[in-house]
């Protein structure tokens, strides 16, 4: 399975190419410049491993949530490169992606049957969802994926959290604190990467998950509005 993601939700935009598990990436930390950088980076993958893009099985990327901008720049190069080259596109959640990679950063020296993803959404509010960990990986929604407040959020949660991932835990520390976050659990840096989306994205088509058309690449916000300030109280 040869498989092209990539991610520009966040301010870490990245490409990753998955050849039957292996992984090339290329990752960038930017404020702006995502739509500058990333086809250069899809490109410099393809030409070091020798694969052309209809060589590929499908083309993943990060539908969202995240930066209005950002997830827009990824679904247009995403459905131009599909188009171009007959491929199909899988989308994934950014949030999920955040789980992935707590789990994949954490090893074996957390054991965990729950995680956390946790992006700032700004406007006092954070982008978040719950997962049961199955075999190692994010698996079903224990608290789907929303756009709340950080105090709602630990109201809607358990405590005993023992593994959690993204910069809403960093713009609200007290989300960890008050659910109970381990500090070797709790990775308040991380951003949503290609190399995760590519390992979902892999594991769903080896699930029998079927491409979707190019024209399918669209973003997820989550938030519909983004000009009123949410008069919800904040943690």
């Amino acid at each position: 399975m040869r498989l092209l993601a990539i991610d520009t939700a966040s301010g870490c935009c990245s490409a990753a190419l998955w050849v039957d598990g292996a992984v090339r990436e290329a990752t960038r930390v930017t404020a702006r410049d995502h739509a500058r950088l990333i086809l250069p980076m899809v490109q410099g993958l393809l030409q070091e491993a020798g694969i052309a893009l209809p060589q590929l099985s499908a083309i993943a990327f990060g539908r969202g949530p995240g930066s209005f901008t950002g997830l827009r720049i990824a679904a247009g190069v995403v459905q131009g490169l599909a188009f171009g080259a007959g491929l199909g596109v899988v989308p994934v959640s950014d949030l999920r992606a955040l789980a992935a990679q707590a789990l994949r950063r954490a090893g074996t020296s957390v054991t965990a049957t729950r995680v956390l993803a946790c992006m700032d959404a700004r406007m006092s509010e954070v982008y978040a969802a719950e997962y049961a960990v199955e075999a190692g990986q994010p698996g079903a929604e224990r608290l789907s994926e929303r756009v709340t407040t950080a105090a709602q959020l630990v109201d809607e949660l358990d405590g005993g959290l023992p593994l959690a991932a993204g910069r809403g835990l960093e713009a609200w520390p007290r989300i960890a604190a008050s659910l109970g976050i381990p500090e070797g659990g709790c990775f308040a840096d991380a951003e949503p990467q290609a190399r995760d989306i590519a390992q979902l994205a892999a594991r769903e088509l080896a699930q029998g998950f079927q491409p979707l058309p190019a024209d399918a690449a669209q973003p997820v916000y989550l938030r519909d509005q983004v000009a009123a300030v949410p008069s919800r109280g904040v943690l």
